[in-house]
């Protein structure tokens, strides 16, 4: 699910997220990216692509919209819906379980997946993070765990740089299991109390094989709106 990555590494991979003002009982997150790749979990699913997201939080509930629009090419658009709720297991430290609904409306079948999910997040001290999830798809009978490590720091009071890698394994029903990684860059900066831009360049690789294209070189950029 394109959402856990953000749930991991906000910063890294999907933009940065802003937080609801302290006093609020709710959050609303708008991004949105434009990417010259859109690479998931070590595979390519289209080239240049829009992915406007928006989440809505309240306590330790948060529900959201992620799209994919590709701009070139004759791929079909991606609308994921999903749900959550998350745990705190220490001050650092918190249990996310969640459940995704993957819909393609322009494909002739209307194809759609299902995948549940589970993880665990937390702060390792001195801009360190790191997580670890489990997702299983029902459509596809396909498991993946996925690991998650970052780091940022703080280049002034508007901005940050910050550094991620990803491994993953995905095991498929019937055979198909394949690795994925992925590296990435980038550096965000504060517009203001309630916006912040982002831009970095993501590495990603994939040992599936068979003539199929495994590594990619591709750029984000974009716009994050919070209140």
């Amino acid at each position: 699910m394109k959402k856990i990555a953000a749930i991991a590494l906000a910063a890294a991979v999907s933009g940065a997220s802003l937080s609801a003002q302290e006093d609020s009982s709710y959050s609303i997150t708008m991004d949105f990216p434009y990417v010259s790749e859109y690479v998931f979990r070590g595979v390519k699913f289209a080239e240049e692509s829009i992915q406007p997201s928006i989440e809505f939080a309240s306590g330790d509930f948060y529900a959201g919209i992620w799209t994919s629009n590709p701009v070139t090419g004759n791929i079909a658009n991606e609308f994921d819906f999903y749900v959550g709720y998350g745990w705190a297991l220490s001050d650092t430290w918190s249990l996310d379980l969640g459940f995704t609904y993957y819909y393609y409306p322009e494909t002739p079948s209307g194809d759609e997946q299902q995948e549940p999910y589970v993880g665990i997040s937390g702060d390792l001290g001195g801009g360190f993070s790191a997580s670890a999830y489990g997702y299983h798809d029902f459509e596809t009978e396909a498991t993946t765990f996925q690991f998650d490590l970052g780091y940022s720091m703080e280049m002034s009071d508007t901005s940050t740089f910050d550094l991620a890698g990803a491994y993953g394994f995905v095991s498929a029903d019937g055979g198909g299991d394949y690795n994925y990684y992925s590296v990435s860059a980038t550096l965000n900066y504060a517009l203001n109390d309630v916006a912040g831009s982002y831009l970095g360049v993501v590495y990603a690789d994939n040992d599936i094989g068979f003539g199929t294209e495994d590594s990619f070189l591709y750029f984000i950029a974009g716009l994050s709106i919070g209140f």
